[in-house]
């Protein structure tokens, strides 16, 4: 394992000292409790009256405007003035904002985390021990019985689904203005696959960005009819095709694009499955490459992030797979990554990092 600097520093010395690490061990226990107390800070309002408060708020003057009863703000204020998200003076018995409090109110990243795990795998990580045992998603089981999220993902309830798509556009939209100067800037494509394309963001950003561009969006079939409707009207849609197909079908091929193809493009698309599946979607991709083609894997490789809070998140993100999603897949590093390359017959050509929130993109050819 080659970790960044600032990982390094941070994962391979210990950092704490014993009774930090004592206290630490308790924020693990209470962290269901740790959350939802946080969270409901930010949904009541009161860590935002905290914030544009100069000299702080009462106790009394929290339940007042919240409408909460004093209990209750007494309960997520002492809750929160030992998580740390708030700071009390001793004296006049005012609370004010914490640091920590100011992230978790105004980080958007943080926002989307908090929207994300209460709505999509709060319940579900309930049932993370059998998922690690069977390595299947048993955690998604309590909103259908779906084998992968992916095949239920337009059925989810409306909030899940606002969380899921927030939680997997905020990531990758960030890196996409930097993307599309690596393909089109450096590697100037004309014909682009775009496999796991979702609702088409990155494909009408392409056709955009570059007026000859032609995107073909590799899917699921019920997700090529929702990325349609998505698409329907917007600039440069006509450029943009689609072709159902199961990934995880050994029978399924890459269409052959006839004159050749110049790029493929994979973004946040390669953590949703096992390496073993990983392998194998690469090889079917290298069937349809010419030695003048370029294979882009854009991911957030846990161990190539400039700062570990990022690090930590996509650890974390893991579970969600383990639980929810799949059950069998989780956000890789470089060299796991790598191995899947080579062994389904590819070579990396060169790695472009710290794009948007992140995200890295290698860039493969034939080997």
């Amino acid at each position: 394992m080659h970790l960044f600097p600032e990982l390094k520093k941070k994962y391979t010395k210990e950092q704490l000292t014993a009774r930090e690490a004592q206290r630490l061990a308790e924020f693990i226990a209470w962290g269901p409790a740790v959350f939802q107390a946080s969270r409901l800070m930010v949904k009541f309002g009161i860590l935002e009256m905290l914030r544009d408060a100069d000299d702080g708020l009462t106790r009394g003057e929290i339940a007042e405007r919240t409408g909460l009863s004093d209990y209750a703000a007494k309960c997520l204020l002492e809750a929160s003035l030992c998580i740390g998200t708030v700071l009390v003076n001793d004296d006049t018995d005012r609370y004010t904002l914490s640091k920590a409090g100011w992230f978790l109110l105004n980080d958007p990243a943080t926002r989307v985390n908090i929207d994300f795990n209460h709505d999509v795998n709060y319940e579900g990580w309930f049932h993370l021990e059998e998922a690690l045992k069977e390595g299947k998603p048993e955690g998604l089981k309590h909103f259908g019985l779906w084998p992968t999220v992916y095949e239920g993902l337009s059925s989810l309830p409306e909030q899940v689904q606002k969380s899921w798509f927030g939680f997997d556009h905020f990531y990758s939209d960030s890196s996409f203005p930097e993307a599309l100067k690596i393909v089109f800037g450096e590697y100037h494509v004309r014909s682009l696959y775009d496999v796991g394309g979702n609702t088409g963001k990155w494909a009408l950003q392409c056709v955009v960005h570059d007026k000859d561009v032609e995107v073909t969006i590799l899917d699921l079939p019920q997700q090529i009819a929702l990325m349609q409707e998505n698409i329907k009207g917007k600039e440069g849609a006509e450029r943009i095709k689609g072709h159902g197909i199961n990934l995880l079908d050994d029978s399924a091929s890459f269409p052959v694009r006839e004159g050749g193809l110049d790029a493929i493009w994979m973004s946040q698309f390669l953590d949703c499955f096992s390496m073993e599946e990983i392998t194998s979607i690469l090889t079917h991709a290298k069937a349809a490459m010419t030695p003048d083609t370029h294979l882009f894997i854009m991911e957030t490789l846990w161990d190539r992030q400039r700062f570990e809070p990022a690090a930590f998140c996509l650890t974390m993100t893991s579970l969600y797979f383990t639980a929810i999603a799949n059950g069998n897949s989780k956000m890789y590093n470089t060299e796991d990554m790598e191995k899947c390359i080579n062994d389904a017959g590819l070579q990396i050509e060169k790695i472009h990092d710290g794009l948007g929130q992140g995200h890295s993109v290698i860039v493969c050819k034939l080997a």
